[in-house]
């Protein structure tokens, strides 16, 4: 027996041209990309995973999705409806976008719910009912009346997602969902998604950058990429296609020139320079050279003398278990830290 689609996606375009004046009589066309033929779909009842860079185009495919924008071409059908059935598909989801700016600053936590609680008709004792649950569900306590101006970064976050789940819809669309969220607060947001889920059925789109958190939920993951989804699987599918290899992740200073010639090496598959924040929320950043390799036991010394010949300072070096993030390395040969927006200017 088939399982319902609440997500179709055919061949989704989307270009964004703009005009850039160069002089008092010229200028040029600038043309992004942001969508190259885009499809796939989503069961009912399935987290997938989109993952990707920033500038990859996942925004871009949500908005549209959302019904905020319009595509360039292609078709897309939410809970069944066509993108030009805005209302039935609003009434559908609930959308985490835009971070903070999804909010009213002048409002407080429980006016900003009960406003957009109102757009979806939801009865007033059940919308009342329903603040009450998520204040206690994200611990939102005495900041439901306080103005969301005198929010921190992490508590604004935590009201969008509030605000997505007022409608109690069958779809949730999360954008970045732990962006600015600490460790702790990330980690609970998590369980929430994965609980709804796993107890109330719901269909979930979770985009992020951040490969950890679509392993821990995901049943399946789209890595997208210049506007184009480049592999679809469940995540532990994705990472066997590199079980036969071995990650080595050195930690140091690494010049470049030290990575080229590692790269150049017959035994390693690809070296890529990685930045990892570091856990407690620092700025500081720690490099890493991210290695994958046919046999790590066998290249480790060659790999060692190759980077101290080429002025690389190591700290330390682990091997460690293959991750998305080595997946989508090793598929476009870039880090995720890479920002991939980019425009084409046209005279």
């Amino acid at each position: 027996m088939s399982r319902q689609r609440m997500i179709e996606v055919s061949g989704l375009t989307k270009t964004f041209r703009s005009k850039k004046r160069i002089g008092i009589f010229k200028s040029q066309m600038n043309e992004v990309k942001a969508l190259k033929g885009v499809s796939f779909h989503v069961d009912r009842g399935e987290i997938f995973g989109l993952l990707g860079p920033n500038g990859a185009g996942k925004t871009t495919l949500i908005k549209i999705l959302t019904t905020l924008l319009l595509p360039t071409s292609g078709t897309a059908k939410v809970n069944g409806y066509g993108l030009d059935q805005d209302k039935n598909i609003k009434a559908s989801i609930g959308a985490m976008l835009m971070g903070e700016r999804g909010l009213y600053w002048k409002l407080t936590g429980r006016e900003n719910l009960e406003y957009f609680g109102a757009l979806y008709h939801v009865p007033k004792k059940l919308l009342e009912d329903r603040i009450a649950e998520l204040s206690d569900l994200l611990e939102l306590g005495d900041f439901m009346d306080r103005n969301v101006e005198s929010y921190s970064s992490g508590m604004k976050m935590k009201m969008v997602f509030a605000r997505a789940l007022i409608n109690d819809a069958p779809i949730l669309m999360l954008d970045e969902p732990t962006n600015t969220l600490d460790v702790k607060e990330a980690r609970r947001l998590r369980k929430i998604v994965k609980e709804c889920n796993e107890n109330e059925n719901k269909t979930i789109i979770y985009c992020t950058h951040v490969m950890q958190e679509a392993d821990e939920l995901c049943h399946r993951v789209g890595i997208i990429d210049h506007g184009q989804i480049i592999a679809i699987d469940d995540p532990q599918e994705l990472k066997d296609d590199l079980q036969d290899t071995d990650i080595l992740s050195v930690e140091g200073t690494i010049p470049d020139k030290a990575r080229l010639a590692v790269e150049s090496l017959s035994e390693i598959i690809s070296a890529k320079i990685l930045v990892k924040q570091k856990n407690n929320g620092s700025k500081e950043e720690k490099f890493y050279l991210n290695i994958v390799c046919k046999d790590s036991h066998q290249s480790l010394p060659i790999i060692i003398s190759t980077l101290s010949e080429n002025g690389a300072v190591i700290r330390n070096i682990d091997k460690r278990e293959t991750t998305l993030e080595d997946v989508f390395v090793n598929i476009t040969g870039r880090s995720l830290m890479d920002d991939t927006r980019q425009g084409v200017s046209i005279n």
